[in-house]
């Protein structure tokens, strides 16, 4: 059954019945004070015995959730993947938020293992380098003192190998220099980091711009022959001595 068709129906059958309760209303109150008390039961009995009109409801009720559905899926339209293009401020803002959120959302997954790569492989130069930074600190402060308790530089010597008052300046300044080092190489590992992160926001930024750059079969280079016009020699008696045979190369993109 065409749930339209039973939905109009039952529609104006309702309207039929209210009209009916407004207009016949008056009259049929007065004539019901006017029957006797068995045939007012009568009637009554008869409006109870009718049957509820159990199908109207089920195909309305059917009929709005068919109508509510095909609302929703208007309204929510799929997203195409094939012809979707990144949001270059999106791409920023989300790079500079989350580390290798832009590569995720320009859908460039590849690019993340360089990315997490660079950011783990800087932090653990410089844990390393800091750890010995702070090993030849303490190795340098233990040998520019008296205390002889205090002998930490003894782990960085070779096996047999003693400090004595004829090579002890030598080593002062070889712990010197090794904790300058070490602290350079530090701080440079932090800068490294750094570059990573700038690096990883710009390639986001880029990359979701150049989303939209013509790459199809079309990109070619032409090379042919033509006249170049010399500006140079103007020569109003003859013209072709203004101008030179060359070759011209264009580019479509």
């Amino acid at each position: 059954m065409n749930i339209k068709k039973v939905y109009r129906r039952n529609e104006r059958v309702t309207k039929l019945l209210l009209f009916y309760l407004f207009a016949f209303l008056p009259f049929t109150a007065s004539a019901q004070n006017a029957l006797p008390d068995s045939i007012v039961m009568a009637m009554d009995s008869m409006y109870e015995a009718l049957p509820l009109d159990t199908a109207f409801i089920e195909d309305s009720l059917e009929y709005q959730k068919l109508t509510f559905v095909k609302d929703e899926a208007e309204m929510k339209v799929a997203r195409d993947w094939n012809t979707w293009r990144p949001d270059p401020q999106r791409a920023l803002w989300l790079a500079l938020v989350i580390p290798g959120g832009g590569q995720i959302y320009n859908r460039k997954y590849w690019k993340l293992p360089i990315v997490y790569g660079g950011f783990i492989g800087c932090a653990y130069a410089m844990r390393w380098n800091n750890q010995m930074y702070l090993d030849y600190s303490q190795a340098y402060l233990d040998i520019m003192d008296d205390d002889p308790n205090t002998a930490s530089y003894t782990q960085f010597l070779h096996l047999g190998t003693t400090i004595n008052s004829s090579n002890i300046e030598r080593y002062k300044e070889i712990f010197k220099s090794r904790k300058d080092r070490y602290r350079r190489w530090r701080d440079l590992s932090f800068f490294v980091m750094l570059g990573v992160y700038v690096l990883s926001i710009v390639d986001a930024y880029v990359d979701a711009s150049l989303s939209t750059f013509d790459i199809s079969d079309d990109l070619s280079l032409h090379v042919e022959p033509t006249i170049i016009n010399n500006k140079m020699t103007v020569s109003p008696s003859s013209p072709i001595k203004n101008s030179a045979i060359g070759i011209r190369s264009a580019l479509k993109f």
